[in-house]
């Protein structure tokens, strides 16, 4: 899992350690496990928030593992054009290559440790796939897809995108140099990171040593989440387990702790996480398919302007029309 990785973390700005005695470490409020499933054209995703009510993921829609997969010559695979509106997508590559193609001139290639932000807004189509000599030696693909909610005021705004190479990452380490943090949006002890969103959050990608212990300074007005990458460790004050494909939600606070396991296995040595947290939107959600609005009478319409061919390419293909905001 290489993403973005340095020589020696002590050479890196610490994270200044926290005083237990006057900061509030968040609980652990649930752990899931992610069900494994298919996207695209055929390749092996985890559904890191299935189970996990809305609320609690607020400003969060829908969140992809892809991978890790190591793929035959011939076999890597990626997904048709397809429409989205009134949300962001964050593509984050850890591992391998994805070509980036959208119908407003959005693109380029998203690789190890880069990430595509693509804020779909009013409405836009993409596509995403491995490039052609990938699929010809096949390879290591790993990767995130987030879906980041966009308020109200935002869902019509008009499209845009945004590449972040794996180098634009915000690097710092633990104060005693055990984890690696890489800040790819928001703010970390007065560090920030390079992504911008219309939705105020933050995004880390971390690997502790084994044995490391990680407290981050959390936003008390943010939600707070840890999907497990690889590895094994433990989160909060007590200690909950937390394994690869793992979700834990946690409660209020204005700290968040995560831990590696001293007897790793000899796959998988250090524990790698994604944290993510922001300020929920609190506004309702209608969801079906590719479209994340308000109501469903504007579900609707996304589905008809689709149809039409008002969200870009005409005859890419059509959707179904719903009376279900699922």
């Amino acid at each position: 899992m290489p993403a973005v990785t340095v020589e020696s973390t002590l050479r890196l700005p610490r994270i200044p350690p926290l005083d237990p005695r006057t900061t509030e470490e968040r609980a652990v409020h649930s752990v899931t496990a992610a069900p494994q499933g298919y996207e695209g054209e055929g390749f092996p995703v985890h559904r890191a928030f299935a189970g996990v009510s809305l609320r609690d993921l607020d400003p969060f829609i829908h969140m992809d593992q892809m991978g890790e997969v190591e793929y035959a010559p011939g076999e890597p695979k990626g997904t048709p054009w397809h429409p989205h509106r009134g949300f962001e997508t964050v593509t984050y590559i850890i591992d391998g290559r994805m070509q980036h193609q959208d119908s407003h001139g959005g693109g380029g290639m998203i690789t190890d440790g880069a990430t595509q932000w693509m804020t779909a807004g009013s409405g836009i189509l993409h596509i995403e796939a491995p490039p052609e000599d990938l699929v010809v030696s096949g390879g290591l693909f790993h990767g995130i897809q987030l879906w980041v909610n966009l308020p109200r005021a935002n869902k019509w705004n008009p499209p845009a995108y945004q590449s972040i190479e794996g180098p634009m990452a915000a690097l710092l380490s633990s104060p005693d140099g055990g984890a690696l943090v890489r800040l790819i949006a928001g703010d970390v002890a007065g560090h920030r990171g390079p992504g911008s969103t219309f939705t105020p959050i933050t995004l880390v990608h971390a690997t502790l040593n084994p044995g490391a212990r990680l407290v981050l300074p959390w936003r008390p007005d943010f939600n707070a989440l840890v999907y497990g990458l690889s590895g094994h460790g433990t989160v909060g004050p007590d200690r909950h387990p937390l394994n690869a494909h793992h979700l834990a939600v946690f409660g209020p606070g204005e700290t968040l702790a995560i831990e590696a396991t001293t007897t790793p296995d000899s796959r998988t040595p250090n524990l790698d996480v994604l944290v993510l947290g922001g300020l929920p939107i609190a506004e309702p959600i209608a969801h079906h398919g590719p479209f994340v609005m308000n109501t469903e009478a504007e579900i609707r319409q996304a589905i008809e302007d689709f149809n039409n061919g008002r969200l870009g390419f005409e005859n890419i293909g059509r959707l179904p029309h719903t009376t279900s905001g699922q």
